[in-house]
């Protein structure tokens, strides 16, 4: 019997997780159909920035047009599907905790798509330029035409932004995951070597081959994983704190029902 009910209640947790990514998966496709009427003013807006002038864009196949919309479209698709994303995996994983916890992990989920948009804007307008601008003088050094597809272009483009943006999430996941007491700033602080090589890799591998462009990407990551450590030891002291107190109105109720008796 016990074990019928352990049975059915995995199952319940798995369509529980099923339900949520349905949701997740509805609002990513209504964020797309959206994210196509978007497209076309992003598309020339991008082409319109200073750091594509001088280019003149080409369509290799009949697909490239319709793809770079879709990319468009995808991740206008992810800027409003992200915070819904956080808010599903809260409302999955809310019911294991406590009060005080749910209270103190959903104050997060507003800020995800702040900070998303400050690492697309720092990505846009200054790691992007830089890489640009360095390939094109190596590219002038060599004697060659400049000669891109359109395709090339938004790849190059979305393979800077993406990933950068994604990163600025770092500070936020890493409270979340402080509050659901999964990490703490002692383990962050025991990572931190394993951690900032990630992070130097991440920086390299997504800037030009040059030692100023890859510092330029490279401190922000790192204050930003210090950032992170600072935010996670104020949400650890905060449990600590909360902690002591409910140990002692539990302490201070034994002893007044010990009194009664």
């Amino acid at each position: 019997m016990t074990r019928q009910k352990q049975e059915m209640t995995m199952g319940e947790h798995l369509g529980e997780l099923r339900r949520r990514l349905i949701y997740v998966l509805g609002i990513f496709t209504l964020g797309l159909v959206a994210g196509f009427f978007v497209a076309d003013p992003a598309y020339r807006y991008l082409t319109k920035a200073e750091s594509a002038q001088g280019f003149v864009l080409h369509a290799f196949s009949f697909w490239d047009g319709i793809g770079i919309y879709m990319k468009i479209a995808g991740l206008f698709s992810l800027v409003i599907t992200l915070p819904f994303t956080v808010y599903q995996i809260w409302k999955f994983v809310s019911p294991g905790l406590r009060p005080v916890e749910r209270k103190a992990t959903l104050k997060y989920i507003p800020y995800v798509l702040i900070l998303f948009l400050v690492g697309l804007a720092f990505a846009y307008y200054v790691v992007f330029p830089m890489a640009l601008a360095f390939t094109s003088s190596i590219t002038e050094k060599m004697g060659l035409v400049e000669t891109y597809g359109m395709k090339q272009y938004f790849s190059f483009l979305f393979g800077i932004v993406l990933p950068v943006s994604l990163l600025f999430e770092l500070p936020l996941l890493i409270m979340f995951l402080t509050g659901l007491r999964i990490l703490n700033p002692y383990r962050l602080r025991r990572m931190r070597k394993v951690s900032y090589f990630v992070l130097i890799f991440i920086a390299v591998a997504v800037t030009p081959p040059d030692f100023i462009s890859d510092l330029l990407v490279m401190i922000p990551l790192l204050l930003l994983y210090e950032f992170s450590v600072f935010l996670s030891s104020l949400v650890y002291r905060r449990q600590l704190a909360a902690d002591e107190a409910a140990e002692s109105r539990y302490v201070r109720a034994g002893n007044a029902e010990g009194a009664g008796q």
